[in-house]
């Protein structure tokens, strides 16, 4: 009885099972309709080294479905070579997208074609993987002869682009040469006042006493203008051409000097055109301070009568000597050297102003290290302010963005690890000047070996100490890439050696691991503890740090 009422349970077990699968699949029947359709498919999965493949994926949504597509190099171990623009094709209200991807690999073995995600309103699908063989390219041996592979080489960093930089800053140079030029060297065209300022005492005088002439002052009744204008002139002239101090003289003391320089014969003018000045100078007081008002005609003859004296004046002056000549020159050559002198001095202290205002500016705006450092240069701050490269490393691969190419590094197993490890494939790059390094190592293990992060570690910080380091400090916390990937981030600080001395610097270290059954792939910065700019060198690599875990 027993017997029979485990079969009935068995049998209403199995009963139940498959009502339920059928009722499963009436619903996916009746769902289809709207489930998204997704196909994938190769033209070949045989190709020869640096050949193609194309990868072809259709998609069967709904006319209002978004779709995104897998974007970049998401095809690792393969290498995207070009994605081919979407192929939209229309029936009823359902829409068929094909997008087809051209892939290649340049070192031969199998290779598994990794799972896609294609993203259908915000849910992911994902597509089957395969396996590609990529096949060597036979070499006849006897036809060709065949040679090691040459060791690995230095390539010196090219210049090529300097001649780019020499023209910008000759530019530079020239327009600031030029503006400098232009405003404190260049003889600038002289005004018409400064034309006038340079004509003789003798010429001068009467001019202005011809432009007096043609004013308005005596018809618009400015008789004190006109006045005040007229004894200016003649004082002034006076002053410069006979060396008299008539500007601050009175009338009296003014003809009192010319009487007596007459008297000495230094200066030939009759009594009669002494005695003419003096009654225009005191028709001059009289307009000027006791408010009276000649005629019309009195004003005009004694401009003339000035006029007059100028050229009796100048026609007492005695002419000078070759020796006052020479010594006049002279004493223009002089002033025109200190005015120029002047003007450069001018002008040096103003291009020097402007370039401390803008060193002042600058430093304040972006911090007077930084603009120090743009100045006279820095190694870290070139490699982060200069082009950046994104590549795959090694395999299982090591997706990173770095400042400079990874360069690969020549590992040779001891004999005792070959029994575990398959390969080791290492890239590394290190300043020349400074602490920074960074470096990449991907190791293949037998398949049943798991991944030794613990002793990992305990190799790197041994191998911290044997190159010299002191007083290392360690941390260690768990690291997610953009992807999800999840591994183990190892940081700290310590005092690590500078290269070919025994001095010790402060510095910092990051390590992070990745693995699984068969692998580890393995990342490793150093860099100066004080140096700001490889500081965040080594956030952004460790932002753009991915790895892709199929082996």
């Amino acid at each position: 009885m027993q017997q029979i009422k485990t079969t009935y349970f068995s049998i209403s077990l199995v009963t139940r099972y498959v009502i339920a699968f059928c009722l499963f699949l009436t619903f996916l029947k009746g769902s289809a309709q709207d489930n998204p359709n997704i196909s994938t498919s190769v033209d070949t999965t045989y190709i020869k080294i640096g050949e193609q493949l194309k990868w072809k994926v259709s998609v069967q949504v709904d006319s209002t479905d978004q779709v995104i597509f897998p974007e970049g190099q998401s095809f690792s171990p393969l290498e995207t070579v070009e994605a081919f623009a979407t192929d939209t094709t229309r029936k009823k209200d359902r829409l068929t997208l094909q997008k087809i991807y051209a892939l290649t690999q340049f070192d031969s073995g199998s290779y598994k074609l990794p799972t896609q995600r294609i993203e259908i309103n915000g849910i992911g699908y994902f597509t089957d993987s395969m396996t590609i063989y990529v096949e060597t390219v036979p070499v006849d041996t006897i036809a060709q002869k065949m040679y090691d592979i040459k060791p690995l080489i230095n390539v010196d960093k090219s210049y090529i682009d300097w001649w780019k930089y020499l023209v910008i800053g000759l530019l530079v140079l020239l327009i600031l040469g030029g503006l400098f030029y232009w405003f404190f060297i260049r003889k600038k065209p002289l005004t018409q006042e400064e034309k006038e300022a340079l004509l003789p005492p003798y010429d001068r005088a009467l001019l202005e006493l011809k432009r007096l002439e043609n004013s308005r002052y005596l018809i618009q009744d400015e008789f004190k203008e006109y006045y005040s204008e007229l004894t200016t002139i003649v004082r002034a002239y006076l002053e410069e051409e006979a060396n008299v101090a008539a500007l601050e003289s009175t009338t009296g003391q003014l003809i009192e000097r010319l009487e007596l320089l007459s008297d000495s014969g230094e200066l030939q003018l009759d009594k009669d055109t002494i005695q003419q000045f003096r009654n225009i100078l005191q028709t001059a007081d009289l307009v000027k301070f006791a408010r009276t008002k000649p005629s019309l005609s009195v004003a005009e003859q004694d401009r003339k009568l000035v006029e007059q004296i100028v050229v009796k004046t100048h026609e007492a002056i005695p002419e000078p000597t070759e020796e006052e000549l020479m010594q006049q020159a002279e004493y223009l050559e002089e002033l025109s050297r200190r005015k120029q002198k002047r003007k450069l001095v001018i002008g040096l202290s103003t291009l020097a102003g402007i370039i401390v205002l803008g060193v002042v500016i600058a430093g304040f705006k972006f911090g007077f290290t930084y603009l120090k450092d743009t100045v006279l240069g820095h190694p870290t701050k070139e490699l982060l302010e200069g082009e950046w490269i994104s590549s795959s490393y090694g395999f299982p691969p090591i997706l990173l963005e770095t400042p400079k190419v990874l360069v690969r590094q020549e590992v040779k197993l001891p004999p005792e690890a070959k029994a575990n490890i398959q390969d080791i494939q290492a890239f590394a790059y290190h300043s020349p000047i400074g602490l920074f390094t960074v470096g990449t190592t991907s190791v293949t293990m037998n398949p049943e070996m798991e991944a030794p992060f613990e002793q990992t570690i305990e190799q790197i910080i041994k191998g911290f100490e044997t190159q010299g380091a002191k007083n290392i400090i360690t941390k260690q916390e768990e690291f997610t890439t953009i992807s999800g990937v999840k591994g183990i981030k190892v940081y700290g600080s310590g005092n690590f050696p500078v290269p070919n001395s025994k001095e010790l610097v402060k510095g910092k270290y990051a390590v992070l691991l990745f693995g699984g059954k068969g692998f580890q792939q393995n990342v490793i910065l150093t860099w100066l503890e004080d140096d700001t700019y490889a500081q965040n060198i080594v956030d952004r690599i460790l932002s753009s740090v991915e790895v892709k875990t199929d082996v």
